[in-house]
Parts: structure tokens; sequence; C-alpha cells
């Protein structure tokens, strides 16, 4: 696996609407559950969801009471893993305040398809296979917000068949790639 399809599966691995700001509302040495739902406003079902799924993902460690030792330790600590997604997490975070079309990882391949655009692949079948996984109707969906809203427009390029490149404004461009070296700089 190159460099940038290990760019591009970090960046899928970080949309989700609660994934992000979980990772950046834990500090260092981890968080509690309470504490961490407070400060998200996020429901207790699901904020336990995203947790157990993050655990499962090895991104951070469950303690239970009794690995603890005391009841204001923190109860998820981050791993390894968890803290070099927090620093992608952060470099996303900045990337999408730069941007100002807010935040762009909470939808599913929001970001990976900005940042495959980013890596020169403008046709829509190039896209679609550098991104494996996703379907065409999620694609089309995406590329049409991302048109509506002006991040990227459509070029249509004459050869022996017509056909669009989708390319990124200006913008947009700075902050995406400015992204694709932080995120290649932590894999």
């Amino acid at each position: 696996m190159n460099k940038e399809q290990r760019v591009l599966r970090l960046s899928r691995e970080l949309t989700g609407q609660w994934t992000l700001p979980i990772l950046l509302a834990l500090e260092e040495r981890g968080g509690r559950f309470t504490p961490l739902q407070n400060k998200l406003n996020i429901a207790p079902s699901r904020l336990s969801a995203n947790l157990k799924k993050m655990v499962e993902d090895g991104l951070l460690i469950h303690l239970s009471p009794a690995e603890r030792r005391h009841p204001l330790l923190p109860e998820y600590v981050l791993t390894d893993k968890g803290r070099l997604y927090r620093e992608a997490a952060r470099a996303v975070h900045l990337s999408e305040q730069r941007i100002g079309h807010g935040r762009l990882s909470d939808k599913v391949w929001g970001l990976p398809i900005l940042l495959t655009i980013g890596y020169d692949h403008t046709r829509f079948q190039e896209i679609r296979q550098t991104l494996e996984g996703i379907t065409p109707r999620i694609l089309s969906t995406r590329l049409q917000e991302y048109l509506e809203d002006g991040m990227i427009f459509r070029q249509i390029k004459d050869e022996p068949r017509p056909t669009f490149l989708y390319l990124m404004e200006k913008q947009v461009q700075r902050p995406i790639r400015q992204l694709s070296l932080d995120l290649a700089s932590l894999v």
C-alpha cells in the first residue's frame, strides 16, 4: 500500500459525525464518559456506541473500575494508534476551518473524495477506483454537493469521447494539499 492509499484510508477512518469530536475532546491522559458526554452534548447511547467502536478499532482502551484504581482516573485512554489519529484529527479540523464549509468529515467519504481530487484523480471513474468501496451513488451525491458549495468545479474535456474532470477551487486546494501532507507525515 503506497502513501497515497494510506492517507486516503486514514481520512476515511476519521469520517463520521462523532469520531473527530471524540478524539479532539479526549485529553492526553484520557477521559471519562460523563465529562465527554457533557462536553460533546451527545446522547449516552450514541457516545457509548462510538466509544465501543473506537475500542474495537484499537484507538482507545476501556479501563474497568478495578483497572483504574480510583474513580477520578480516566476510563478511556488513547492507544498509540489513538494518539496518532488524534494528531490526524487536529490536522483535519484545521483544514476544515481553513476551507470554511463546516465539518466535511461528518459526511461519509467527504474528505477522501477531496483528497483524491487533490491527488489528481479527476475523472469520476478514477475517483471511484481510487476509493475502494465507494458506491457510484454516494460519489455522485458528494460531488454534486461540492459543486453546489463551490468547492469544486466541473470541466469538460474533449477527447475521443467528451468527459468531465472534477477540479478543486483555489480556496480549497491549499488546505487540502496541506492536509494530505500532514496526514502523509503521520502514516
